[in-house]
């Protein structure tokens, strides 16, 4: 330990060096108007009730915990899906919110007893338009293949970014969840991983009341970083693919990039309130380490980055458990 800083020398690089992550500070251009483009999203979300609805599950049966499929809607009066547990007879209970990673969906019930045993309530979110049950309601003008990052580019108005939807989604779950009888509003956390670290970022963001947050590698930040890694693949694939079939000399790189920039979280991240606890594997070539520091440096709340030095984009060991020990202290 050098000045409090680990130093991994023996380690190989997909990406920077530790003590330059550190300080990267991204490479996406900031849209000028970004404030004032979130600003009008959340007047629309304001302008929009949650209205949640929660109907009894019985898909399965623990002891000790009710289950609902709750219902609310989100902008654009799309109706959001999320699965909810909370303990029976819970009062002033602590919640959790669970993002999932792209594409996917909410997961298994069982997943998320561990936390409804200790006390929690929990809410577990499918995102909009991809593999659960949120309705998609939205229509762009322009290319709308293989991907949520470049849905929406190529309409004249930047507010038809679909993850500008799915980013107020999880601000109004938060405030669904909040607005519950037996839920203390002071004590909700959010999590996840890949995408799901990213929504957490952006619910920490958009909804100051998140008291913890524990975003996983997180997904969608730093875009131009990603391209100039030649690491648009995986799961940023779609950014090749619209470059290649849409403007494939480039011609309008700095246009597309700034379109980006508002649905990039890192420009979002200073807004965190929210105590965070962050993890990251240094050879993660999915998220690479480099784009979640960009937003993990302009956070300015309290947080601390956990490193895993030989792991990328993958289960990390003893995560969870940290992540569990984290959200008690809610």
């Amino acid at each position: 330990m050098r000045g409090g800083l680990r130093f991994f020398n023996s380690m190989p690089l997909v990406d920077k060096p530790l003590p330059e992550l550190r300080n990267y500070q991204g490479r996406n251009p900031r849209p000028a108007d970004f404030d004032a483009y979130w600003a009008t999203a959340l007047a629309e979300l304001d302008a929009t009730p949650p209205n949640p609805e929660l109907i009894p599950s019985t898909t399965i049966a623990p002891k000790g915990v009710e289950c609902f499929d709750l219902w609310f809607t989100g902008v654009g009066g799309a109706r959001i899906y999320a699965k909810y547990l909370r303990p029976i007879g819970a009062k002033n209970a602590p919640a959790v919110l669970q993002f999932h990673g792209y594409s996917g969906n909410g997961g298994d019930w069982t997943g998320k007893l561990a936390y409804a045993g200790q006390g929690f309530c929990v809410a577990s979110m499918d995102a909009r338009g991809q593999g659960g049950r949120s309705q998609d309601n939205g229509s762009v003008m322009g290319n709308t293949l293989k991907g949520h990052i470049i849905r929406g580019l190529d309409d004249p108005d930047p507010q038809k970014l679909l993850f500008r939807s799915i980013f107020l989604d999880t601000a109004q779950l938060a405030r669904a969840v909040m607005s519950l009888p037996e839920v203390d509003a002071a004590r909700v956390g959010a999590m996840g991983g890949s995408q799901g670290g990213a929504l957490t970022i952006a619910c920490a963001a958009l909804e100051p009341r998140i008291k913890r947050a524990a975003p996983v590698f997180p997904f969608l930040c730093d875009y131009q970083r990603v391209w100039e890694m030649d690491q648009a693949k995986d799961a940023y694939d779609e950014l090749k693919a619209y470059f290649r079939l849409f403007d494939p000399r480039h011609e309008r790189e700095q246009e597309v990039f700034t379109k980006l920039g508002y649905i990039d979280l890192q420009f979002l991240a200073p807004r965190i309130q929210a105590e965070v606890l962050m993890y990251t594997g240094l050879m993660d070539t999915i998220c690479p380490p480099s784009t979640q520091f960009a937003a993990y440096n302009k956070m300015t709340c309290k947080k601390d980055v956990v490193i895993y030095p030989d792991f990328g984009h993958e289960g990390l060991p003893g995560e969870t458990d940290r992540t569990f020990n984290f959200m008690m202290g809610l």
